[in-house]
């Protein structure tokens, strides 16, 4: 029987072939916690008498949801976490000196790679699946096991095959391929699952595409999304080991085979999707950026960052579509780069710049207005469009508030007009 891309990287870790549904204990490439669910991993492995990491260079924290502290309580979880990388000797550790949002910064430093099996104590963990990784969230515990033994317990998932035909039609992006999928399988269609994206749209697709697109696949209830390696990929680790010296390890690169057995196949005419928006409550409530537009949605906060949208291609296309123009009157405007080099980045290419001519404000990279934390909050019944990936009651804030989920080029269209808007039709 053929195996799927998911299984081939397990069977690699385990050493035999194994197949969907199969209990297996693997080894760990990348362990990735973070300041909000690192101190519970910290405090069990310590409470369980241990005192090494069996495996610290997979072993990676990154203070992204609260940094710099926002009060007394997040700084003294910050500090629960630089104590104990400062006690082991962490070789990647991150904070405010190399700050970014984890599942922006790690890709970009070249520590998480092809083939891989990665577990991070954050549910977007399944965004370095862009690499053709087995990269997922589990808990906090789940974390000080792998920090403790250098491997996990994983039940092999089944795989959904998702071919995405044609080339994107003018501002349709990654984003907007996933949000038409969580349309279609509904928040919990994936369960457990594998999403393997494929088709000839994934090489008109960049890396900041693709990491949108596993980013968002927990929001159909998967437990992975992966995309297989290919000339893109290929590109983006060369510059990325030229710009850090190289790569954290070698890539393991597999395919899924022909006969591999899937329990789902969708197939979706890309060149037919307009830009997706998902309406309040649920990531999976999509509809078309046209429907928005016929809804005459007023919007009180735009949003561009996280750890979906958060990259250097969505502050180009928000600065293309700012340029020479001004944010709404009543619209606030908040950009957040995902990592400080995609930030100076932006200010290098003259982003930045037209960004705050607009009207907008920059912050530093971080995870907070994305997850109702600080940097963005919501106020009573205020309307957000934003480029992040959850858009439940109270997510940003007040629970009367209204969370609009879009790709960066709408998101800024609709910061000039103050509606949501159609980024064709300016």
């Amino acid at each position: 029987m053929g195996q799927t891309i998911t299984e081939k990287i397990f069977s690699e870790h385990v050493g035999h072939k194994v197949y969907a549904g199969e209990i297996v204990r693997s080894p760990i490439d990348m362990v990735i916690g973070n300041d909000i669910t690192t101190p519970i991993s910290i405090k069990a492995f310590e409470d369980g008498g241990f005192e090494k990491l069996v495996n610290p260079e997979g072993f990676a924290i990154v203070l992204d949801h609260f940094i710099p502290a926002k009060d007394i309580a997040s700084a003294n979880q910050a500090k629960i976490s630089r104590d104990f990388a400062m006690k082991h000797d962490l070789k990647y550790f991150f904070d405010e000196k190399d700050m970014g949002i984890e599942h922006a910064l790690l890709p970009e430093k070249g520590l998480v790679l092809p083939g891989d099996v990665i577990i991070g104590a954050d549910s977007h963990t399944c965004t370095h699946g862009a690499l053709g990784a087995f990269s997922t969230g589990m808990g906090s515990t789940d974390i000080s096991f792998g920090m403790i033994t250098g491997g996990n317990w994983f039940k092999v998932p089944e795989s959904i095959k998702v071919i995405f035909k044609g080339k994107p039609g003018s501002y349709v992006t990654g984003k907007d391929l996933i949000l038409e999928i969580i349309r279609i399988l509904g928040v919990d269609g994936a369960l457990y699952k594998a999403l393997e994206f494929t088709g000839d749209t994934i090489q008109y697709l960049s890396m900041d595409d693709r990491f949108s697109l596993c980013n968002m696949a927990i929001e159909a209830g998967a437990k992975n999304g992966i995309v297989a390696y290919d000339d893109v990929t290929k590109e983006f680790l060369d510059k990325t080991a030229e710009l850090n010296g190289g790569l954290r390890a070698e890539p393991k690169i597999h395919y899924s085979d022909e006969n591999a057995k899937y329990c789902q196949v969708i197939e979706i005419d890309v060149e037919a999707l307009n830009p997706v928006i998902a309406y309040p409550f649920l990531p999976s409530n999509g509809h078309s950026v046209n429907q928005a537009v016929i809804d005459n949605i007023r919007v009180d906060q735009v949003f561009i960052g996280s750890c979906t949208n958060g990259r250097l291609s969505d502050f180009k296309v928000a600065a293309e579509i700012l340029k020479d123009k001004k944010v709404a009157r009543h619209v606030r405007l908040i950009v957040t780069p995902g990592t400080q080099k995609i930030l100076r980045d932006a200010q290098k290419a003259g982003y930045i710049d037209i960004l705050v001519d607009a009207g907008a404000v920059v912050s530093n990279p971080t995870c907070g207005a994305c997850l109702g934390g600080y940097m963005g909050i919501l106020g009573d019944g205020e309307v957000c469009i934003s480029t992040t990936n959850r858009n439940f009651v109270g997510r940003m804030g007040s629970r009367s508030s209204k969370i609009y989920l879009a790709n960066s080029a709408v998101a800024a269209a609709s910061a000039i007009s103050g509606y949501i808007t159609d980024p064709r039709s300016l």
